[in-house]
Protein backbone atom coordinates (compact mmCIF):
# COMPACT_ATOMS: atom_id res chain seq x y z
CA UNK A 1 0.00 0.00 0.00
CA UNK A 2 1.29 3.64 -0.49
CA UNK A 3 2.23 5.55 1.87
CA UNK A 4 -0.45 8.34 1.15
CA UNK A 5 -2.33 8.57 4.14
CA UNK A 6 -1.26 11.10 6.67
CA UNK A 7 -1.18 10.40 10.57
CA UNK A 8 -1.44 12.99 13.13
CA UNK A 9 -0.51 11.87 16.93
CA UNK A 10 -0.10 13.66 19.78
CA UNK A 11 -1.54 14.41 23.51
CA UNK A 12 -5.02 15.71 24.03
CA UNK A 13 -6.21 18.52 22.79
CA UNK A 14 -3.28 19.17 20.29
CA UNK A 15 -5.47 19.34 17.48
CA UNK A 16 -5.38 16.00 15.68
CA UNK A 17 -9.03 16.37 14.97
CA UNK A 18 -10.12 20.11 14.29
CA UNK A 19 -6.57 20.30 12.03
CA UNK A 20 -7.23 16.88 10.61
CA UNK A 21 -10.57 17.77 9.13
CA UNK A 22 -9.33 21.17 8.26
CA UNK A 23 -6.08 19.71 6.61
CA UNK A 24 -8.12 16.81 5.08
CA UNK A 25 -9.78 19.50 2.75
CA UNK A 26 -7.29 21.02 2.08
CA UNK A 27 -5.35 18.21 0.37
CA UNK A 28 -7.88 16.66 -0.80
CA UNK A 29 -7.89 13.82 0.85
CA UNK A 30 -10.55 11.80 3.10
CA UNK A 31 -10.74 12.22 7.32
CA UNK A 32 -10.85 9.25 9.54
CA UNK A 33 -11.05 9.24 13.39
CA UNK A 34 -9.66 6.28 15.14
CA UNK A 35 -11.74 7.24 18.24
CA UNK A 36 -14.92 7.58 16.33
CA UNK A 37 -14.37 3.81 15.05
CA UNK A 38 -13.55 2.73 18.00
CA UNK A 39 -16.66 3.87 19.32
CA UNK A 40 -18.64 2.41 17.02
CA UNK A 41 -16.87 -0.55 16.84
CA UNK A 42 -17.57 -0.95 20.88
CA UNK A 43 -20.82 0.67 20.62
CA UNK A 44 -19.66 2.93 23.69
CA UNK A 45 -18.11 6.67 24.39
CA UNK A 46 -14.87 6.19 24.79
CA UNK A 47 -14.97 7.09 29.10
CA UNK A 48 -17.89 4.51 29.41
CA UNK A 49 -15.16 2.18 27.75
CA UNK A 50 -12.53 2.89 30.13
CA UNK A 51 -14.85 2.86 33.59
CA UNK A 52 -16.53 -0.29 32.39
CA UNK A 53 -13.64 -2.44 31.10
CA UNK A 54 -10.82 -0.58 32.06
CA UNK A 55 -7.68 0.93 30.41
CA UNK A 56 -6.04 -2.78 29.53
CA UNK A 57 -9.34 -3.76 27.42
CA UNK A 58 -9.49 -0.17 25.87
CA UNK A 59 -5.97 -0.30 24.79
CA UNK A 60 -6.67 -3.70 23.19
CA UNK A 61 -9.74 -2.86 21.25
CA UNK A 62 -7.77 0.62 20.09
CA UNK A 63 -5.39 -1.62 18.45
CA UNK A 64 -7.54 -3.93 17.08
CA UNK A 65 -9.43 -1.21 15.33
CA UNK A 66 -5.96 0.24 14.37
CA UNK A 67 -5.51 -2.87 12.66
CA UNK A 68 -8.40 -2.99 11.20
CA UNK A 69 -7.57 -0.34 8.94
CA UNK A 70 -7.14 -0.54 5.25
CA UNK A 71 -7.34 2.78 3.92
CA UNK A 72 -5.96 5.27 1.29
CA UNK A 73 -5.85 9.03 0.60
CA UNK A 74 -6.98 9.65 4.09
CA UNK A 75 -6.32 11.68 6.86
CA UNK A 76 -6.18 9.80 10.53
CA UNK A 77 -6.62 11.45 14.07
CA UNK A 78 -5.88 8.56 16.22
CA UNK A 79 -6.26 8.71 19.88
CA UNK A 80 -3.67 10.18 22.15
CA UNK A 81 -3.11 6.45 23.34
CA UNK A 82 -2.21 5.00 20.14
CA UNK A 83 1.37 4.97 21.22
CA UNK A 84 0.93 2.44 24.11
CA UNK A 85 0.78 -0.29 20.94
CA UNK A 86 4.02 -1.05 19.15
CA UNK A 87 1.86 -3.17 16.75
CA UNK A 88 -0.68 -0.11 16.10
CA UNK A 89 1.84 2.18 15.45
CA UNK A 90 4.19 -0.30 13.01
CA UNK A 91 0.68 -0.68 11.08
CA UNK A 92 -0.14 3.09 10.51
CA UNK A 93 3.49 4.09 9.96
CA UNK A 94 3.22 1.33 7.22
CA UNK A 95 0.10 3.14 5.71
CA UNK A 96 1.32 6.82 6.07
CA UNK A 97 3.34 9.49 6.87
CA UNK A 98 2.83 10.10 11.17
CA UNK A 99 3.15 13.65 12.32
CA UNK A 100 3.49 14.25 15.95
CA UNK A 101 1.77 17.47 17.05
CA UNK A 102 3.45 18.44 20.13
CA UNK A 103 2.06 20.60 23.33
CA UNK A 104 4.03 21.51 26.26
CA UNK A 105 1.79 19.74 29.16
CA UNK A 106 0.66 23.49 30.48
CA UNK A 107 -0.83 24.30 27.25
CA UNK A 108 -2.69 20.91 27.01
CA UNK A 109 -3.94 21.53 30.70
CA UNK A 110 -5.33 25.18 29.40
CA UNK A 111 -7.26 23.44 26.10
CA UNK A 112 -8.68 20.51 27.66
CA UNK A 113 -11.59 21.13 30.32
CA UNK A 114 -13.08 18.40 29.97
CA UNK A 115 -11.10 15.39 31.47
CA UNK A 116 -13.22 13.34 33.26
CA UNK A 117 -15.97 12.72 30.23
CA UNK A 118 -13.20 13.10 27.18
CA UNK A 119 -11.71 9.81 27.18
CA UNK A 120 -8.59 10.02 27.98
CA UNK A 121 -6.63 7.25 29.51
CA UNK A 122 -4.72 7.90 32.39
CA UNK A 123 -3.12 4.55 34.25
CA UNK A 124 -4.82 3.73 37.96
CA UNK A 125 -2.69 5.97 40.35
CA UNK A 126 -0.66 8.33 37.80
CA UNK A 127 -1.89 12.03 36.94
CA UNK A 128 -2.47 13.45 34.06
CA UNK A 129 1.88 14.83 34.35
CA UNK A 130 2.67 11.07 34.61
CA UNK A 131 0.40 9.87 31.82
CA UNK A 132 2.45 13.32 29.36
CA UNK A 133 6.09 12.45 30.51
CA UNK A 134 5.52 8.93 29.67
CA UNK A 135 3.78 9.29 26.28
CA UNK A 136 6.32 12.45 25.16
CA UNK A 137 9.36 9.61 23.96
CA UNK A 138 6.91 7.56 22.32
CA UNK A 139 5.45 10.24 20.12
CA UNK A 140 8.55 11.12 19.77
CA UNK A 141 9.61 7.65 18.40
CA UNK A 142 7.23 6.98 16.25
CA UNK A 143 6.72 10.37 14.50
CA UNK A 144 8.48 10.83 10.52
CA UNK A 145 8.29 15.00 11.84
CA UNK A 146 7.13 16.90 14.47
CA UNK A 147 5.47 20.21 14.54
CA UNK A 148 5.29 22.40 17.75
CA UNK A 149 1.44 23.84 18.46
CA UNK A 150 1.24 25.65 21.42
CA UNK A 151 1.42 29.36 19.92
CA UNK A 152 -0.40 28.14 16.71
CA UNK A 153 -3.73 29.36 15.16
CA UNK A 154 -5.58 26.09 14.12
CA UNK A 155 -5.15 27.76 10.30
CA UNK A 156 -0.85 27.89 11.53
CA UNK A 157 -1.15 24.10 12.65
CA UNK A 158 -2.80 22.85 9.16
CA UNK A 159 -0.46 24.90 7.02
CA UNK A 160 1.99 23.74 8.86
CA UNK A 161 0.46 20.07 8.52
CA UNK A 162 0.60 19.98 4.80
CA UNK A 163 4.20 21.99 4.57
CA UNK A 164 5.43 18.91 6.16
CA UNK A 165 3.65 16.36 4.69
CA UNK A 166 5.08 17.17 1.46
CA UNK A 167 8.55 17.51 2.47
CA UNK A 168 8.28 14.12 4.35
Amino acid sequence: MDKNNLVLIGMPGCGKSTCGVIAAKVMLKNFFDTDLLLQSLEQSRLQDLIDAKGTEYFYEAEEKAILSLNIEAAVIATGGSVIYSEKAMEHLRSIGKVIYLHLEYETMMKRIHNFTTRGIVVKQGSTLLDMYNERLPLYRKYAHGTIVCDSNTVEETVEKIVDLYNKL
